[in-house]
């Protein structure tokens, strides 16, 4: 099979950073949000140098001929891509940048140039880094005697190059300062909304550190290291508690090579090359800007223009999902119908209130949930506590291998066992990325089931920011089919089968594949219609070639990595892919297959990622009720229709605003959804009768570009 429709994976994650940035260049987006959307391109970047990048490194170093697996290039070849890749972008970064500030400068804050300072802004800074900066400032230097000291990773630091007034050697040494630890990023001018930043306030009077010096050069710089730790490794060495190799392994991370190098402003090439050496750090892996080396200095910004409401977002409020009666009792409702939130336009409050009242209610016996991602201050895990606390019998597995949030799980599994909760870590070789809870009641000889599933993680601050979409059911099959799955996870299996719920390694790829299969059969009038985050897996994307060969129409929202090229003739050319950036991080799964009486829809957990599907323990919940099915299909054909935050991917792998039509009305599915979460909630509210949600004309308003 030819590869001309398979992209690389790594190259598709920096198209869809590229559309990040695209949203902080946008003018239609209120400027404070567009200076978000910079941190948000720049945080993302981090992420991907420090796992994506830190992994083809590895491989470089120990499989040097192994090739990516869609498109034959090889861990150097995608390297060598990566970086010239980025380095097109950081200008736009950087123009960006200055074009949100230069916009800033109407409502009095400026990001003013430290070499540029009148005598009164000079004396004012001098004076404020000798009394608040110096005192606390810890200055390494690099020869002989004194080795590099350790850079923390993301940390910015100062770097000079200096030698003794009165050596005639004209030796230079090499000194840091670590600019980010210990200070306020950002400094006012007194009385104004003028500021600099610490790294920069450092640099420009570093020769008050160095009095006895000659200061030949400067720069502001920052490193990222490789936090690709392999987390299998030594994890189940059973003399030693799988928590505290964790703990390890995060201290671990922090210490491994560097993949990156930036410096800010136009640093000298003796300096840069001081550094890179002393860092080990290749020439294509140097990267030069203009803006700020991080953006973690907005807080501070925000507080001061916090009153400037035409700068923000308009304020949203997630609703109360009319299915929901606030009067009646939670477990009552679900038991009579199957339930459906949406986030963020419906409050997570609502599936809270489950947990709150499982705790309390007498005829429930346990309580069994999936943890991957949870908030710092969470009523979710409160919520489990009071109920062992209670006397039930709660079970969390809470996975410690949650990218970053590690230390933050290995801290709620410590509370969660002190208060008797029974907490397991989940599978040697595989990630428990499932969000499910299972509660079991006993009334005399009656077991009955209340079954949640869901495509997000129980966290109540992503559930403001990430669309996701949550069932609860009453459905015996899915109870069942859950206690199978806590089962497996208690005593270190996988599910072999299940009756309704699909479920990873074992149970999903193969029965998504078989759906695929089944439209393959209809041919023309067949139908696949998906949303995820991202698709790599080559199993399913060249069973979705056969499809759109075969005459399936074929729609696909992706937001990130899609390493399917649509519109490729005689291979993809009857399938669309959009992806949606804008307001909310699109995060919902959803499959359907097919259209009328053998239409079936699901959501899931999982993405069509290799490691979903095949290194990962996910859940698929197909959606019974037709009346929720029905809501589920019209909202992601709404999201087909997007023609303000969609791009669409062409036939080259390039990605395009959709282009609206003369005298097109413009749909952003984001603020559509939230407007008919308003509508709808507002028409609950003046019926006491708890009905299915009405289908809610929204009126959408005309958008210029």
């Amino acid at each position: 099979m030819g590869e001309k429709f398979y992209d690389n994976r790594e190259l598709s994650w920096l198209k869809f950073n590229e559309r990040v940035l695209e949203e902080a260049q946008d003018v239609d987006t209120p400027l404070f949000e567009r200076l978000r959307f910079v941190q948000i391109f720049c945080s993302n970047l981090d992420e991907f140098f420090m796992i994506r990048v830190g992994s083809l490194n590895d491989k470089q170093m120990f499989d040097p001929k192994d090739t990516e697996n869609k498109t034959n290039m090889t861990a150097k070849e995608q390297l060598s891509e990566i970086a010239k890749r980025v380095k097109q972008l950081l200008p736009a970064k950087d123009l960006a940048y200055a074009d949100i500030m230069g916009g800033m400068a109407a409502y009095g804050i400026e990001h003013i140039d430290i070499s540029n300072l009148d005598p009164e802004e000079d004396a004012f800074l001098r004076t404020y880094f000798t009394k608040e900066i110096q005192p606390l400032l810890f200055t390494g230097v690099v020869d002989k005697k004194h080795p590099v000291p350790f850079l923390k990773s993301g940390e910015i630091y100062v770097g000079v190059t200096f030698r003794k007034k009165d050596d005639a050697s004209g030796k230079a040494t090499f000194g840091i300062l670590p600019a980010s630890e210990n200070f306020p990023r950002l400094i006012w001018l007194p009385g104004t909304g003028r500021f600099v930043l610490c790294e920069e306030l450092i640099s420009r009077y570093a020769e008050l550190v160095f009095k006895n010096f000659e200061l030949i050069s400067r720069c502001i710089f920052r490193v990222t290291r490789n936090a690709d730790i392999a987390m299998d490794e030594g994890l189940y060495d059973h003399d030693v508690d799988f928590r505290t190799v964790m703990s390890e392994l995060c201290k671990k991370r922090k210490k491994l090579q560097p993949v990156r190098l930036e410096f800010q402003g136009k640093p000298s090439a003796d300096i840069v090359e001081v550094i890179a050496k002393t860092l080990r750090v290749k020439d294509n892996f140097i990267f030069r800007q203009k803006a700020p080396l991080n953006m973690d200095f907005l807080p501070a910004l925000e507080r001061r223009l916090e009153k400037q409401s035409e700068l923000f977002f308009r304020p949203l409020q997630p609703q109360r999902s009319p299915m929901i009666d606030p009067k009646k009792p939670i477990i009552e409702q679900i038991q009579r119908k199957d339930i459906l939130l949406t986030y963020p336009y419906e409050n997570i409050n609502q599936f809270i209130r489950l947990l709150d009242e499982a705790a309390e209610n007498p005829d429930v016996v346990s309580i069994k949930i999936t943890l991957y991602r949870v908030a710092r201050d969470s009523k979710i895990i409160n919520a489990l506590i009071r109920a062992a606390e209670n006397g039930k019998d709660v079970l969390a597995l809470v996975e410690l291998r949650a990218r970053f949030d590690e230390e933050n799980n290995i801290g709620w599994s410590k509370q969660l066992e002190e208060a008797g909760v029974n907490v397991i870590y989940g599978l040697e070789e595989l990630k428990v990325h499932s969000k499910l809870l299972l509660i079991t009641m006993r009334s005399g000889n009656n077991v009955s089931y209340i079954t949640q599933v869901g495509t997000g993680n129980y966290n109540e601050r992503t559930s403001r920011l990430y669309t996701d979409m949550t069932l609860m059911t009453a459905d015996r099959d899915f109870g069942a089919d859950a206690s199978v799955v806590f089962n497996a996870l208690t005593v270190g299996n996988t599910v072999e089968s299940t009756n309704k719920l699909l479920v990873a390694p074992k149970g999903l790829k193969s029965r998504i594949v078989e759906l695929i299969d089944n439209e393959i059969t209809y041919g023309k009038n067949g139908y696949i219609g998906i949303k995820m985050n991202s698709l790599t897996d080559k199993d399913i994307i060249r069973k979705l070639a056969e499809a759109s060969r075969a005459g399936v129409r074929t729609e696909l929202v992706v937001r990130g990595i899609c390493c399917l090229v649509a519109g490729v003739e005689g291979d993809t050319e009857n399938i669309r892919v959009i992806s949606i950036v804008g307001r909310f991080l699109e995060h919902s799964r959803i499959y359907i297959f097919g259209k009328g009486e053998r239409r079936r829809v699901y959501i899931s957990s999982a993405d069509f990622m290799t490691r979903n599907t095949e290194r990962r323990v996910e859940v698929a919940a197909p959606i019974l009720d037709n009346s929720l099915a029905d809501s589920i299909v019209e909202s992601f054909e709404v999201m087909l229709r997007d023609n303000v935050k969609a791009r669409e991917q062409g036939d080259d792998g390039k990605y395009h605003h959709v282009i609206r039509k003369d005298g097109e009305e413009a749909l952003n599915s984001q603020l559509y959804f939230y407007d008919r979460a308003y509508k709808a909630a507002e028409a609950a509210a003046e019926d006491t009768v708890v009905v299915r949600p009405k289908r809610v004309k929204v009126k959408i308003r005309k958008v210029k570009r």
